[in-house]
């Protein structure tokens, strides 16, 4: 990303970190598991289960250098038709009774949550961070999905089974991109070619696929920075191993009548409409016969305005939530940035939605009838799953807008460069993207316009209220 960071000097880091405490405190998230849940977790062991043995199956994990909660371990080979993927899940509920304290405490908080000083777990660090997750080395008990691809990445076949499996390694993800890049390794060159291959069936479903990197506090030698994260290829096609599997996962659930799918309505018209009007004033080429998921997984966050107008794009996608059903599907069963129905399964260690599907999908393919508890959470899930999801992007969005108070509170009085990327006549507002620091603010709408480029003062910070004062300069 062409914008620089946000940073802030090792003097402000502990009033960043007690600012953060405040916040978990406001938006109530929890500070620690109670005694009940810990010697819960303590004690838990696996289920004595029949598994198969997938020891041999030399798997990998790729996730963010230092994690240790992980969720999935993949392996992908090519055939003679096409390409055979085996995507190792932990075993969540190998160790977590149905309405046992670890369970009864995952219902209330939903989400492993993330704050830039510390990480608010779904299950207690001994299930997470230790015995469920694919740790490298040891024998593990873990969901295994078995997926036949033909040779245009389309799956032909697909089934999950409880399995015990010994991850060979754990590497970062820009450790896979430089061994694809190297070549030479079946795996890793698998992997780039079935990502690849899914990427371009998302675009012949009318998926949409965002170019837009998140906004992180990010905590560096002593310091805390806020800055844009930087994706790379195999991010992507990595996404792409999980998409499918929740694909397929949804794929069998509608074809046995019962599931818990991942919602999202398509764009409204108009808000398309809009959002190529807004392309045009920041001079952005939308040409008229691009429909928009082409328009916008082409545009590339390379410079500001670009940066300003995908932000708005993201906006035409909302209304996310969850459906849980039982025979009749309900009217919005699909996701709409996907394209097609779906369902999250992959993510047991960090959402708690996904350990009764998977425990639904292992019956599906077994031919047997689902375990009660999980249909009796059908109803409920989706609202548990809501009040998470919202309390995570309250979190996101305060820890944010909180770090840039701190960070900007030195600089007030100085000049920053934005652009008007939104105008709301109702609430009497417009919307700013600056573009160094990476920061969105907004004023009074008095004589600007959408596109345009305009110069903006600091006036004022208020730490507490976690807002920004800026006001527009005239040339």
């Amino acid at each position: 990303m062409p914008t620089a960071p946000l940073h802030a000097s090792a003097d402000l880091a502990d009033r960043l970190r007690d600012g953060f405490a405040a916040i978990r405190t406001e938006l109530r998230v929890p500070e620690r598991f109670s005694d009940e849940v810990l010697a819960a977790a303590e004690a838990a062991r696996p289920v004595e289960i029949e598994r198969a043995d997938l020891l041999d199956v030399p798997f990998v994990a790729i996730d963010p250098p230092g994690a240790t909660d992980l969720d999935q371990a993949f392996w992908a080979a090519p055939t003679g038709s096409g390409w055979t993927i085996r995507y190792a899940i932990a075993d969540v509920a190998a160790f977590v009774r149905p309405g046992d304290p670890i369970d009864l405490e995952a219902r209330e908080r939903g989400v492993t949550l993330y704050s830039p000083d510390i990480r608010t777990p779904l299950h207690p660090e001994i299930i997470s961070e230790d015995r469920a997750s694919l740790l490298p080395g040891g024998e593990r008990p873990a969901l295994v999905w078995h997926i036949e691809l033909d040779a245009e990445g389309m799956p032909t076949s697909a089934r999950i089974e409880r399995a015990t499996v010994r991850v060979r390694a754990a590497i970062s993800y820009a450790e896979a991109q430089q061994r694809i890049e190297a070549g030479g390794e079946e795996l890793f060159d698998a992997l780039a070619s079935i990502g690849r291959l899914r990427q371009a069936r998302e675009a012949d479903r009318g998926g949409v696929s965002l170019n837009l990197p998140s906004q992180e506090v990010v905590f560096h030698d002593g310091h805390y920075d806020l800055e844009y994260d930087e994706t790379i290829p195999v991010e992507g096609w990595n996404a792409q191993i999980s998409l499918l599997t929740g694909i397929v996962a949804a794929d069998l659930m509608i074809g046995a009548g019962v599931g818990m799918l991942r919602t999202l309505p398509p764009p409204r018209r108009r808000d398309v409409r809009r959002l190529r009007r807004q392309a045009e004033v920041l001079g952005v080429p939308w040409p008229d016969h691009v429909d928009y998921p082409d328009f916008i997984r082409g545009v590339e966050p390379n410079n500001p305005r670009c940066q300003a107008l995908l932000i708005q794009s993201a906006r035409t996608l909302r209304g996310a939530g969850y459906q849980g059903f039982q025979g009749e599907l309900p009217e919005l069963h699909e996701h709409g940035a996907i394209a097609s129905p779906y369902a999250h399964v992959t993510a047991p260690l960090r959402r708690l939605i996904d350990r009764f599907g998977n425990e639904l999908l292992l019956s599906i393919c077994a031919d047997e009838a689902p375990p009660a508890w999980v249909i009796e959470a059908l109803d409920e899930l989706p609202s548990l799953m809501g009040r998470a999801r919202s309390r995570e992007s309250a979190l996101e969005r305060a820890m944010v807008d909180f770090t840039e108070t701190v960070m900007l509170q030195p600089r007030v009085g100085e000049m920053f460069d934005g652009a008007v990327v939104d105008i709301d006549t109702k609430r009497d507002r417009a919307t700013v993207q600056i573009a160094e620091p990476p920061v969105v603010t907004r004023v009074r709408p008095d004589g600007l316009e959408l596109g345009q480029t305009v110069e903006l003062r600091l006036d004022g910070v208020d730490t507490n209220l976690r807002t920004l004062a800026f006001t527009p300069i005239a040339p």
